[in-house]
């Protein structure tokens, strides 16, 4: 019988596991961070940042004792440098080439002194770091309220564009509100930081209304003067195997949605065995978060080697401190099911060669009374040609500038083809395409 319940922590040790995953610094810490910067010329680190954050320039004004100078700077290149510097897998980053990283193999810490500024920033002042300018008349549609969209619309309506943000759920954010580890942004940050970033003024963001169901691209097109899309990934990829609807098989992306806006923790269920599938970053923020709700025995399986993942070997440390661990070359072979229940999977021991993967035939069965699905999400690609937008390889194709081959739509984030599961390459394409967008306008 599948042993899954609720409450298995009390709400002691629950707000325990669940507090920040790293402890903002204090004015002296930051400090001395900041003097073990170099200062670089053509810093390695300003090249390796997606969004170019000139990090030599913030950290220097950190270290002169001017926080909110330099929040300013971050946020002229990043508006959603609070979110990045908590997210950003600066590891692999802007610290993976840090001069003090390749000399010392101790880099300066860069996302943590991002984040002192910017919360600095934040917590001290009411009134925005930008001024918008005046308006335009123009008007920008902006499909999705996820970093890429929140990052074109601020930087639109900065040029004095009027921007409207539709988006499919309740609340504005995208994957920050609702997909990210719930230890990685606590106190609401991403709600606090969507509220910063609408400061700004022009924008008008409407929940509840999808593409394709609510409103239409030609709609769109027709009503406003340029269209930028930012709609993710909407779909999830299955198991393919017989008994993937029966209770205790769950989408991963869609647990960890609930557990961010869970008001109580206890009230979510954990089995006490749970294997969670997959390689990516999703995968190890749901096995971590269930193991911290009190989950006894929480694995993570992937098909391939401890190199393929695309979850940093910072990320995967971080789960197998917090007691999951972590097998490499098994893939799901079949689902045990009793009384109505996931009871436990079957892996396949599986090989790779000339790039090529295959099961070897050998396999392994573990008790599960919970199997989560982390194994990367998928385009709305039947809406997207549908509209006229030509693909590739399901997602959106964009040129350098994010712009689509339609002469008023834009797009970026995750949707996009060539894209990287980054919040901050994201905003990256939100203020690209913005530029882009802000040109053709003023033409």
């Amino acid at each position: 019988m599948a042993d899954i319940k609720t409450a298995r922590l009390n709400s002691e040790k629950l707000a325990d596991n669940f507090d920040d995953l790293h402890a903002p610094m204090t004015q002296h810490e930051a400090l001395v961070e900041a003097d073990r910067c170099y200062f670089c010329y053509d810093a390695p680190c300003m090249t390796a940042c997606p969004t170019s954050i000139d990090i030599p320039m913030f950290i220097r004004q950190i270290s002169v004792d001017n926080p909110a100078g330099s929040a300013k700077t971050i946020l002229q290149s990043n508006i959603m440098g609070g979110m990045c510097a908590r997210v950003c897998p600066t590891e692999t980053l802007c610290e993976e080439v840090c001069v003090r990283e390749v000399a010392e193999g101790k880099p300066v810490k860069i996302g943590q002194l991002q984040r002192y500024a910017t919360d600095h920033l934040m917590k001290t002042t009411d009134a925005h770091p930008f001024t918008r300018a005046a308006s335009t008349g123009k008007k920008v549609a902006v499909v999705g309220a996820g970093p890429a969209g929140l990052s074109c619309a601020h930087r639109l309506a900065m040029h004095g564009h009027a921007v409207t943000i539709f988006e499919a759920r309740e609340k504005a954010g995208g994957l920050n509100e609702y997909g990210i580890a719930a230890y990685k942004s606590t106190d609401q940050f991403a709600a606090k930081e969507v509220e910063f970033i609408l400061d700004i003024g022009g924008i008008e963001v409407k929940n509840g209304v999808s593409l394709g169901k609510d409103i239409s691209l030609d709609a769109l097109e027709s009503d406003y003067d340029a269209v930028f899309l930012g709609m993710g990934l909407p779909g999830v990829n299955g198991l393919g195997l017989d008994g993937e609807d029966t209770n205790g098989c769950i989408d991963a992306v869609d647990y960890i949605s609930q557990l961010r806006q869970a008001d109580d923790l206890s009230t979510l269920e954990v089995g006490r065995n749970v294997v969670v599938i997959g390689g990516g970053m999703t995968a190890i923020d749901v096995a971590t978060q269930v193991k911290l709700l009190g989950a006894e025995n929480v694995t993570i399986f992937y098909r391939r080697g401890v190199e393929n993942m695309n979850a940093s070997e910072y990320e995967q440390e971080v789960a197998q401190t917090n007691g999951v661990t972590i097998r490499h070359w098994l893939q799901p072979n079949a689902l045990e099911v009793k009384n109505g229940a996931i009871s436990a999977i079957t892996m396949e021991y599986t090989s790779a060669s000339g790039g090529s993967l295959s099961g070897t035939g050998e396999t392994v069965t573990v008790e599960a009374d919970q199997v989560f699905k982390a194994i990367g999400q998928t385009p709305a690609t039947e809406l997207i040609t549908s509209s006229g937008i030509t693909v590739e390889k399901g997602r959106i194709a964009v040129d350098e500038n994010r712009k689509t081959n339609k002469s008023k739509v834009w797009a970026g984030g995750d949707c996009v083809a060539g894209g990287e599961d980054l919040t901050v390459v994201s905003v990256e394409d939100g203020k690209l395409a913005a530029e882009d967008i802000h040109k053709a306008l003023s033409a």
